[in-house]
C-alpha cells in the first residue's frame, strides 16, 4: 500500500510502498521475552533495535571488537604515531535505502551525519565519461535521460539493440523476476540485449560488480532488480550520501547508545560457539565464557559465519534447511587499499569515481572530500587519503601483487599521483560477501526457518521484496524482529520499499505479455 495516515513517506518518491506491520500491543507485556541476536552488522543491529524498542530483552553477540559488520571500522596507528580509522571501504547510502535510513534515524545524530556527494561519475580507460548528476530522477525520464546524456550510447548502437529482450526491465516484480531470469547470467542477459559494449561497462556492470561478482557468475535477476531499484522503479535517483565521519563515529557508536538506553546488552569481541534448541522450545547460546538461555534467536551473520555456526549447531531446524545453509557460497575475493599520500590529488577530482577498463580497479575515493577525519589529516599534512577497490578478484590471486596493481592503475587514472609518495597504506583482502549465483534463488534461505523462534537476517537472505545490498540487510533485520514480535502479539515496525512492479500503465502495457527472455541471439 502507499503512504497511509500516520506513516510519513521517507523520501521524495510518492510511489514508495508502505508495508505496515500486523496490529498488536505497543510493547511486550506480562511474561518477559528474550532474544539473542548473533551478529552485529546492519542486519543484526536492525533486529536488535526493533526488538529492544518493543521491550524485548536483547543480547547482541558480535565476534569483532566493533559494530557495523562489513560497514564497521577500527583504529589503526599511522607512520607518524597518529591514529586513524580503517574500514573495509567505501559504502554508498542511496536514498532508496528507506529502512536502513530509518535505523540510523534512531540516534542522536541521525542522517544529518550523511552528506550528499554532488555526482556519481563513471570513467572508462578509452576516454568515455558518464555522470548521473544531470540525469532526471523520475522514471522513465531517468533511464531515457541517462541514454540521451551518456557519451557511451550512440543512436546507431541503439538501433542494433533488441528491444523485446529489454522488456523485463520495464516491469520488475519480486519474486517473479527470479522465476524469469534467475537461470540466466547477468552477462548473457546483456548479450541478449545487444547492449553497446561501452555502455555495458559503464552502466550495467557497475550494478553487477556491486555484488562483488563477475557478471558471468551473477544471476541476471539480481542485476535487473538493481536496475529497477535505481532507474525505473524509484524516483530517488542514483546520487547517494556518505557518512561525514568514519562509520563508528557517524553511525554505530550513536546507535549503540540508543540500544543501551533500551536495555540491550551489547557484547562485542564475543563469538558464539553454538546454538542449541531446548526441550521446551527455547534456545541455549554458548560462548567460550558461558551458556545462556533465550526464548528466541536471530542469526545475522555473513555467509561463512552462518555456515560455520550452523555446522556447529547440529540440532537447529531440520536437515534440509541445514543443507541449504551449507550450500551458500561467498562471492570472490576483493581488495580495499587505503593510501595516505604526501601530496594532494588535483582539486577537481571527485570524492568517488567508478572506473572500467583499468585492470582490476573498480573505483577510486578521495576521502578528504567528505570525511572529517581524513580532511583533518589532509589539512595537517598537505596530502590526500585515497582508497582503491578491486572486486571479483581471482581466487588464487596474490594480495600483495593485486595491491601493487591497484596502485599502478591509480597512477593511470590520476596521473598527478605518479610523483606522490605513499606515507602509509592499509590493504584489506576479504571474501565474505554473499554470492548470488545463476539459479541459486530457490535454494536461498529466507528470514523464517523451519524452527519456531529461530530467524535469519542479512543481505544473503531471501526477502521477496525489491531491496538489495545494505538495504536488504536492514530490511531482513526488521522482518526477523517483526516476525518474532507478531508471535507475541506485539506490533512490529513499518517498512518501506520502492514499488514492486512498473510505476505506470505505459510501462506495464509495454512489458505485458512478454515471453521468457532467451539469450541465444
Amino acid at each position: 500500500m502507499t503512504a497511509a495516515a500516520g506513516a510519513a513517506r521517507p523520501g521524495r518518491d510518492r510511489h514508495a510502498v508502505l508495508l505496515p506491520p500486523p496490529p498488536g500491543a505497543t510493547r511486550v507485556g506480562g511474561q518477559p521475552r528474550s532474544t539473542a541476536v548473533v551478529g552485529g552488522g546492519i542486519a543484526g543491529l536492525a533486529a536488535a533495535t526493533a526488538l529492544a524498542e518493543r521491550g524485548v530483552d536483547v543480547t547482541l553477540y558480535e565476534r569483532e571488537p566493533y559494530l557495523g559488520g562489513r560497514v564497521g571500522g577500527w583504529s589503526t596507528h599511522l607512520y607518524d604515531g597518529t591514529t586513524a580509522t580503517m574500514s573495509r571501504g567505501f559504502h554508498a547510502f542511496f536514498r532508496q535505502y528507506y529502512n536502513l535510513r530509518s535505523l540510523l534515524s534512531r540516534t542522536d545524530s541521525p542522517p544529518g551525519r550523511l552528506t550528499g556527494l554532488p555526482d556519481y561519475p563513471l570513467r572508462h580507460r578509452d576516454g568515455l565519461h558518464d555522470s548521473f548528476r544531470r540525469v532526471p530522477r523520475t522514471p522513465p525520464l531517468s533511464a531515457l535521460g541517462f541514454v540521451a546524456l551518456s557519451p557511451s550510447f550512440h543512436w546507431r548502437d541503439l538501433t542494433r539493440m533488441r528491444p523485446t529482450a529489454a522488456l523485463p526491465l520495464l516491469d520488475v516484480r519480486v519474486p517473479d523476476v527470479y522465476a524469469e531470469l534467475d537461470t540466466v547470467s547477468a552477462h548473457d542477459f546483456l548479450e541478449s540485449l545487444r547492449f553497446p559494449p561501452a555502455a555495458r561497462h559503464l552502466a550495467f556492470e557497475v550494478f553487477s560488480r556491486s555484488f562483488f561478482a563477475d557478471p558471468r557468475d551473477l544471476s541476471a535477476a539480481e542485476m535487473v532488480l538493481m536496475f529497477h531499484i535505481y532507474f525505473l522503479g524509484s524516483s530517488e535517483g542514483l546520487l547517494f550520501d556518505v557518512p561525514d565521519d568514519p562509520f563508528p563515529t557517524a553511525l554505530w557508536d550513536p546507535l549503540a547508545k540508543h540500544l543501551s538506553r533500551h536495555g540491550a546488552d551489547l557484547r562485542p569481541s564475543t563469538p558464539v560457539d553454538n546454538v542449541s534448541p531446548t526441550a521446551d522450545g527455547a534456545f541455549t547460546v554458548a560462548t567460550d565464557r558461558e551458556e545462556k538461555r533465550y526464548d528466541t534467536v536471530v542469526l545475522a551473520l555473513d555467509t561463512a559465519g552462518l555456515r560455520s555456526l550452523v555446522g556447529r549447531s547440529p540440532r537447529l531446524a531440520d536437515a534440509d534447511w541445514r543443507d541449504r545453509v551449507a550450500r551458500l557460497r561467498p562471492a570472490p575475493p576483493f581488495l580495499v587499499s587505503r593510501l595516505w599520500l604526501d601530496r594532494p590529488v588535483d582539486a577537481g577530482r571527485p570524492g568517488f569515481l567508478g572506473t572500467a577498463g583499468y585492470g582490476s580497479l573498480d573505483n577510486v575515493s578521495v576521502l578528504e572530500r567528505w570525511e572529517q577525519e581524513a580532511a583533518r589529516w589532509s589539512a595537517r599534512t598537505g596530502g590526500s587519503v585515497v582508497e582503491l577497490h578491486g572486486y571479483a578478484l581471482p581466487q588464487d590471486a596474490d594480495p600483495d601483487t593485486e595491491a601493487r596493481n591497484l596502485i599502478a592503475q591509480l597512477r593511470n587514472v590520476y596521473p598527478e599521483t605518479r610523483e606522490a609518495r605513499v606515507l602509509d597504506a592499509r590493504h584489506e583482502w576479504r571474501q565474505d560477501c554473499p554470492l548470488f549465483p545463476v539459479g541459486g534463488y530457490s535454494d536461498r534461505p529466507g528470514v523464517r526457518t523451519p524452527q519456531p523462534g529461530l530467524m535469519l537476517a542479512g543481505d544473503l537472505v531471501r526477502t521477496d521484496l525489491p531491496v538489495a545490498l545494505m538495504e536488504r540487510a536492514a530490511t531482513s533485520g526488521f522482518l526477523a524482529a517483526n516476525a518474532l514480535l507478531q508471535s507475541w502479539a506485539v506490533r512490529g515496525h513499518p517498512l518501506w520499499t520502492v514499488p514492486n512492479g512498473a510505476r505506470n500503465r505505459l510501462l506495464r502495457t509495454l512489458a505485458g505479455g512478454r515471453a521468457r527472455v532467451h539469450t541465444s541471439g
